[in-house]
């Protein structure tokens, strides 16, 4: 293998485990997705209830939803595919049920597009474009994903790991649980991981959905719940 195979390699690498860290400043820890308020309800009140919670979301809402629309927005992006790019961001926006899930995106899309202006990689038309479209964290997401020119199946996998992790964190601190336990949790998502991305690279707009009504109502419950440590 050429150096300079070996270096291209290496920079999509690092670009992956950079947009999957929780310390990309997009303030993704202080948000739970309605896990706080699964807890609250007792839905998640252990180790085991809470990785089958966490990878129930991974399977029926990221798969399905957010990372089967990304699979199709990363391309997009890379073609700035206008028309195409302007009907994913409506989609994104139509399927935000509750107050808290439009915020959650809404604020952590700007804040990683205001980074992705400070790295200055992202060509002007593109952040242009991505700012007029009301940045969402999907769309986002996936223009920073595309800038790394990796393979869409490991570009997915990083953006899961990365939710994984935010989740993780979440739990430790909502349930609580200790590090032993998050760390069985995440062993557990990192292996349906590479599941999850291959069912959402194989749906197109007529199968991706965003249909998870337990998620909706704890969300929806979570604005007015008595005691919170997260924003959504």
């Amino acid at each position: 293998m050429s150096t300079g195979l070996i270096a291209s390699m290496s920079t999509e690498l690092i670009q992956l485990i950079w947009l999957a860290s929780p310390a990309l400043p997009v303030g993704g820890f202080s948000y739970s997705e309605a896990l706080e308020s699964a807890i609250d309800h007792e839905h998640v009140h252990d180790e085991a209830s809470c990785a089958d919670w966490l990878a129930d979301q991974l399977h029926l809402s990221q798969a399905r939803g957010d990372m089967a629309l990304m699979a199709q927005a990363i391309p997009a992006w890379q073609a700035l595919n206008t028309e195409r790019l302007q009907a994913l961001s409506a989609w994104v926006h139509a399927t935000r049920e509750t107050h808290e899930m439009r915020l959650q995106t809404e604020q952590m899309g700007r804040s990683l597009l205001d980074w992705l202006r400070i790295q200055n990689k992202a060509s002007a038309p593109a952040l242009s474009l991505c700012s007029d479209l009301r940045p969402t964290y999907p769309m986002a997401m996936s223009l920073a994903l595309s800038l790394a020119q990796a393979p869409l199946e490991q570009a997915l996998q990083a953006y899961a790991f990365g939710w994984a992790e935010n989740m993780t964190q979440a739990a430790l601190k909502a349930v609580p649980l200790g590090q032993v336990s998050g760390q069985k949790i995440l062993a557990r998502l990192a292996h349906e991981i590479p599941g999850a991305v291959e069912y959402a690279i194989a749906l197109n707009d007529d199968n991706r959905q965003a249909f998870c009504p337990m998620l909706a109502v704890l969300s929806a419950r979570h604005e007015t719940q008595y005691s919170r440590l997260f924003r959504s």
